[in-house]
């Protein structure tokens, strides 16, 4: 066996178990079970919603400079607080930073100003699978009618996301907004992406990359290392979606990243409360914080009525979807992109005001100010 033979196995060796260091580090630097439980404690349970103002069709209308309207976030930023809301989830995009960084950055600090005003903190999500996968700069988009969320775009686009050799693109933007919050008690967490391996099935999967689902992986592995170098105070996560999660053995790849990885445990779940429940019973065994970070769609069973008192109950963080019927129509159901809609839904899927402010349903206002404790801060 030549010397040649042997450094270059031994250098083979090496790269081979260099990604198993990477990882493992990763891991190390995750908060202990008793920080996040800890950091959990000592604040009120969160509960809020998914948040985009009723004039934005997706995250780049939200926060571009030309479509920023921080008017109609103060106005319904008010009704969430008279709901009792303490925090909302709040997609952000890299085209804005891309485009226009300390503005951008500026108009985060305008909307935490805002929100903060009125006692509402934010979880801030970085990227984004879902929807379309082909977002551009620019002006946004008119909605195409009773469409639910035919406008909202992936972060980062199809281009970006299935070439390895450009997830580098990101890291600047990553590490750009969380550098620049990491100690700002505003935030209140960092989901790192949104369902990562959806594929979009209902509406965008002819148009997907083939590889999205590995290489979503591969850049939340790697958003997650660009996330630990910046150290915040706030915790990270990344929601698990499909499934229950009752065996271990089970687990998708993405899956035992997200949480294996997450300093708090995070999950979608839009089924009645029995699915709900099973998923609670079984994300209890990481023994960390739970958020349910999207749940509520009438028609399918998922109601404020029978969901929102057993996530307090369970000290489950719980943010519904949608607030304001508005540019994403979210009011209509997901089969709007399979089935014609030509009129208002009876039963609205999410949001819960109209634009002017009225509800869509007062008995269930009343039931989640009574929920949050609302009534005794009059």
């Amino acid at each position: 066996m030549s010397i040649r033979f042997i450094v270059a196995s031994f250098c083979l060796a090496v790269l081979a178990f260099a990604p198993l260091c990477a990882s493992a580090a990763d891991a190390a630097s995750r908060w202990p079970r008793e920080k996040a439980n800890a950091w959990y404690a000592s604040r009120p349970w969160p509960v809020g919603c998914n948040f985009a103002p009723s004039t934005a069709i997706n995250e780049l209308e939200m926060w571009q400079a030309d479509t920023f309207d921080p008017a109609t976030i103060d106005r319904e930023l008010g009704w969430a607080q008279g709901l009792g809301f303490n925090s909302v989830r709040v997609f952000l995009h890299d085209i804005p930073y891309q485009e226009d960084r300390e503005g951008f950055l500026k108009r985060i600090d305008a909307f935490l100003g805002i929100a903060d005003k009125h006692h509402i903190g934010a979880v801030f999500v970085l990227f984004d699978a879902c929807w379309d996968p082909f977002p551009e700069a620019g002006k946004q988009r008119v909605p195409k009618p009773h469409l639910h969320n035919s406008g909202w775009v992936q972060c980062p686009g199809a281009g970006i996301l299935k070439d390895p050799a450009r997830h580098d693109e990101l890291k600047p933007y990553v590490q750009g907004v969380m550098r620049r919050f990491k100690d700002d008690a505003r935030v209140q967490a960092w989901d790192l992406f949104n369902e990562p391996d959806n594929i979009n099935n209902s509406s965008y999967s002819k148009f997907e990359p083939a590889n999205k689902q590995a290489m979503a992986l591969v850049l939340l592995q790697k958003e997650f290392g660009w996330a630990r170098e910046i150290n915040p105070i706030q915790p990270l996560t990344t929601g698990v979606w499909i499934g229950n999660w009752g065996d271990p053995d089970k687990l998708s790849a993405m899956e035992k990243v997200q949480l294996g990885q997450s300093d708090i445990i995070s999950f979608h779940n839009y089924a009645p409360l029995p699915e709900i429940t099973k998923c609670v019973e079984h994300l209890r065994r990481y023994h960390r914080p739970i958020l349910c970070t999207e749940y509520m769609a009438r028609p399918v069973g998922s109601t404020f009525q029978a969901v929102l008192p057993y996530l307090k109950e369970q000290k489950v963080g719980a943010y519904n979807w949608g607030f304001v019927s508005g540019k994403t129509q979210t009011i209509y159901p997901w089969d709007s992109w399979s089935k014609q809609y030509n009129a208002e839904p009876t039963v609205w899927f999410h949001d819960i005001f109209r634009t002017d402010g009225r509800a869509y349903d007062p008995k269930e206002v009343q039931l989640i100010r009574h929920v949050t404790g609302a009534r005794a801060q009059e």
